[in-house]
């Protein structure tokens, strides 16, 4: 039975450590991890800010890991440099493992220091024990101190090492530009595109995602074609264009897009998790997820169905409500304002108002107006005609 349990545990942990190889390389938490030699990960984050102290009879030096170094003594503290980023911390040489590096300390009598860094310590780390079995305690020790000057102070510490993580392919980067790293820096997937966040979602019109990749050109022929997988597995439809999907080689001066056209087939309120993985030989995969939202279905050439139904569903309204407008307004005018023909049509007064504004002069005239001014001018030119009997007196007047 202990034999069976056994087999059935050793079977699940393969299991787990087979989809475990295939996750993505995601950059740590905090800037304490390191590459070794052979590119493989070793996240430090548990030990950020561990304090090992060193007693060196008159000065005292205290480390606290990928934070500072400073020395204690009584005339006080002075500090010997901060850790300032993932730069600071390389893979060693010969019997150190990793060397970290700390800067900007205090500047005092160190004015002259290179680049006016102040005060510097270079802390050399060792995976285990140091050389002479001092250390005592299982998170390790300080194994010597030494000053190579009074600006600069070199420490030997033992530490048991993290496990090795994923093997980190180096250089790789994948960003919205030929120039830009958002989504994966230096092979490590960043954070936000681990997994699906709704917050960094793209929007349902936004049917087409382009990706630039670039990588070291003397290990760009280790890139792979990249693989596409949607959760859930339905409903969102994703096919992948471009030079990186037919497998060209991504180098840092000709860098290969990455086309990702989306097709929302079933509109949800939760959004489809798009997972990327680009193969890499000899190195673990490059993964990341893209947040799609669907809120509406999209027709083949991708575009959204939605806004054309809200364009004709505002049309007709207002079609129906102008069509009411003219007639209420036709009416209202025939039957208590009393007037006909042209007249009648709703905005018509508004219209000659605008009309006589711009030209300067009578612009639409109603009917009646105009048949009165017809006839002024008809009496205007009308020439006076003479009484008839006055006419004959005069006549009579001057024949006589």
């Amino acid at each position: 039975m202990n034999r069976r349990i056994s087999f059935y545990l050793t079977v699940f942990t393969a299991l787990l450590y087979q989809i475990g190889s295939v996750d993505s390389v995601v950059v740590p938490a905090t800037n304490c991890y390191v590459l070794d030699n052979s590119s493989h990960i070793y996240d430090f984050s548990n030990w950020n800010g561990h304090l090992f102290e060193y007693d060196g009879g008159s000065t005292d030096c205290a480390i606290r890991f990928c934070k500072d170094v400073e020395t204690r003594s009584q005339s006080g503290y002075v500090g010997f440099g901060k850790f300032e980023g993932f730069n600071y911390f390389v893979a060693g040489s010969e019997r150190y493992n990793f060397v970290q590096e700390f800067y900007n300390g205090d500047l005092q009598h160190c004015e002259t220091s290179h680049d006016k860094r102040g005060r510097t310590a270079q802390l050399n780390i060792i995976c285990g024990d140091c050389p002479n079995a001092q250390c005592k305690s299982e998170l390790g020790c300080v194994c010597n101190v030494s000053f190579e000057s009074d600006c600069r102070i070199i420490v030997e510490l033992a530490i048991p090492c993290e496990k090795p993580g994923s093997r980190v392919f180096e250089g790789f980067t994948v960003g919205y530009h030929p120039r830009s790293w958002e989504i994966v820096y230096n092979g490590m997937t960043q954070y936000g595109y681990e997994k699906a966040y709704k917050d960094y979602s793209f929007d349902t019109d936004q049917s087409r995602i382009s990706l630039y990749m670039t990588a070291v050109a003397s290990l760009s022929q280790l890139v792979q074609k990249p693989t596409v997988t949607v959760s859930p597995k339905t409903g969102l439809e994703v096919t992948l264009s471009g030079s990186a999907a037919t497998g060209s080689p991504p180098t840092t001066l000709s860098p290969t897009l990455l086309n990702i056209d989306c097709r929302c087939q079933t509109a949800r309120d939760d959004p489809y998790e798009v997972q990327l993985t680009i193969p890499v030989e000899g190195y673990d995969p490059i993964q990341f997820s893209l947040t799609k939202m669907c809120e509406s279905e999209q027709n083949e050439a991708g575009t959204s169905s939605k806004g054309w139904a809200l364009f004709g569903i505002f049309s007709c309204i207002f079609f129906v409500i102008s069509t009411l407008f003219c007639c209420g307004g036709f009416i209202y005018k025939t039957q208590v304002q009393r007037q006909h023909g042209i007249d009648a049509l709703p905005g018509m007064t508004i219209l000659s108002a605008c009309l006589e504004t711009v030209s300067g002069v009578g612009g639409y005239m109603r009917a009646d107006d105009f048949n009165g001014a017809y006839a002024s001018q008809a009496s205007w030119t009308r020439e006076p005609v003479s009484d008839a009997g006055s006419s004959r007196k005069s006549e009579r007047r001057y024949g006589t």
